[in-house]
């Protein structure tokens, strides 16, 4: 604030570790914060202190920007669960919802969504009709992270269409484009499909391109869950740059991977067509550092996995936690015939080798994302764990990346892929969202058998300049609705 001329800054942060952002190495500093912003960055002594009205000494511990779950399924946990203690907790500062196709806006149900709709909870939990009214609940609910908003193409189908097993006729298209436009306009950032689901699978192409057109003339990023992950993951990967390309959106493949163990060494084959289509256009992964994925609970993919656990069941919450083997050993069925009995359910399935998770992570063009599912009963450990475990054991432990190439990825390389120009960065200007951690001590304690584990390491959060968590627990009533702007270049 400012007094007779004077700056007053009211925090200072002394004798820190800071990772700024950028992938440069670590330095000795000092940053000055006033109100929500960052006011200036400095080495040790050379910012003017006189007039800080806290003084912070962080006594060598590291000060980095706050992390951006670029990959999350929050949009009705930051109204109704605004402390976000699970992401809070780990650094994260900023989660990115509506992702896979699935959002909350534009799209009401008089009875239980359909899977994977669900995710985010049943018919009670879609009250937004409008984005303009998610906007509203999130503003009253007043979370501890920002949110950026993208938009479902499920959601938009089942705003619209009849009969989602079926590709929309041009009428169809023009209302979701519609629909997708005042999306845009009350302050998403960007569309997502999730061309694996029913809702959305019999969207051809030129329907995907044609919605994410409305979203390219507004600046907006396109994010997929792609048809195929496994055996056809490269012809996915083509689709989804051509459509892209066509629609001129700047291209987020969601949680890259190469799923089923006939699929296990792609990842080279994967990340090299990626790389190639990154000199043609602006193309970037989202990736969690784990080796099973969590969806739905189905037929077709406990076909492809050998090795299944229960998130939740309706019919049986019990079931929580337990392998879909011994379930269906109790049953007297197979494992195929148990997803009848547990459905609707969720899963955890362990489809992914270790390689490729790591050679997707060191993808030059990859940022992290925990693809958390909150809503599960027995969740993936990814939802507590994601940041601290990239940090702690892939960047500190194993060395497979710089520890400032890691906060890179969760930071600056985030915010310049969803266009937060303001976000991701230590320097002056930027908003003062920080994570002060120990880089000794920092590590992931949720487990596939213990999910719900707070990380170890994490000493203070700040959201906007406002501190949201520490020893003392978390304190909502900082975070914004943030608006991307993501220009094809």
């Amino acid at each position: 604030m400012k007094n007779g001329g004077i700056v007053e800054f009211e925090t200072i942060f002394r004798n820190a570790r800071i990772y700024d952002g950028t992938g440069r190495p670590a330095f000795a500093g000092e940053i000055l914060v006033s109100g929500d912003r960052i006011e200036a960055v400095g080495y040790p002594g050379e910012l003017p202190c006189d007039q800080a009205e806290n003084e912070i000494d962080l006594k060598g511990l590291a000060l980095a920007p706050g992390f951006i779950d670029a990959h999350a399924h929050d949009d009705r946990e930051v109204i109704d669960h605004p402390a976000m203690t699970p992401k809070i907790s780990q650094g994260v500062t900023t989660v990115v919802t509506g992702n896979c196709g699935i959002s909350l806006a534009p799209v009401t149900f008089e009875t239980d969504p359909p899977p994977p709709m669900n995710l985010l909870g049943g018919k009670r939990a879609y009250t937004f009709p409008t984005m303009a009214d998610y906007a509203r609940a999130l503003e009253q609910s007043r979370p501890a992270v920002n949110v950026v908003s993208l938009i479902g193409h499920s959601a938009l189908r089942l705003a619209v269409m009849d009969d989602v097993t079926q590709p929309a006729d041009e009428r169809e298209i023009a209302a979701m484009g519609d629909l997708l436009a005042n999306c845009m306009d009350a302050g998403a950032s960007g569309f997502s499909t999730g061309l694996y689901y029913a809702p959305n699978a019999a969207a051809e192409p030129g329907e995907v391109a044609a919605v994410g057109k409305v979203a390219a003339a507004r600046s907006g990023i396109y994010a997929t869950h792609m048809r195929d992950e496994s055996l056809h993951v490269m012809e996915s990967l083509r689709e989804s740059a051509e459509t892209a390309r066509s629609a001129r959106m700047p291209l987020l493949i969601s949680h890259h991977k190469c799923a089923g163990e006939a699929n296990w060494g792609r990842s080279g084959e994967t990340t090299g067509f990626l790389r190639k289509a990154a000199s043609r256009q602006p193309v970037h992964v989202d990736v969690y550092p784990y080796s099973a994925a969590s969806t739905v609970l189905t037929r077709r993919q406990v076909h492809e996995c050998k090795r299944v656990m229960v998130a939740w069941s309706k019919s049986r919450p019990d079931a929580a936690g337990r392998f879909l083997s011994e379930i269906a050993a109790e049953l007297g069925v197979g494992e195929v015939e148990a997803v009848d009995v547990l459905a609707p359910a969720g899963a955890i399935y362990f489809v992914m080798h270790e390689q490729d998770v790591q050679r997707i992570m060191q993808f030059e063009n990859a940022i992290i994302g925990s693809d958390g599912l909150p809503h599960d009963i027995h969740p993936h450990p990814r939802l507590w764990g994601t940041f601290p475990r990239v940090i702690g054991k892939y960047a500190r432990e194993l060395k497979l990346f710089p520890v400032a190439t890691a906060i890179h990825k969760m930071t600056g390389l985030a915010a310049e892929v969803f266009g937060l120009s303001d976000r991701g960065n230590i320097a002056p200007g930027f908003a003062a969202d920080l994570v002060i951690f120990d880089p000794d001590n920092i590590i992931d304690r949720a487990t596939y058998s213990d999910p719900k584990q707070m990380a170890e390491g994490i000493v203070a959060v700040y959201v906007n300049g406002a501190l949201a968590f520490d020893a003392e627990g978390t304190r909502p009533g900082a975070g914004r609705l943030l608006k991307g702007r993501r220009e094809w270049n």
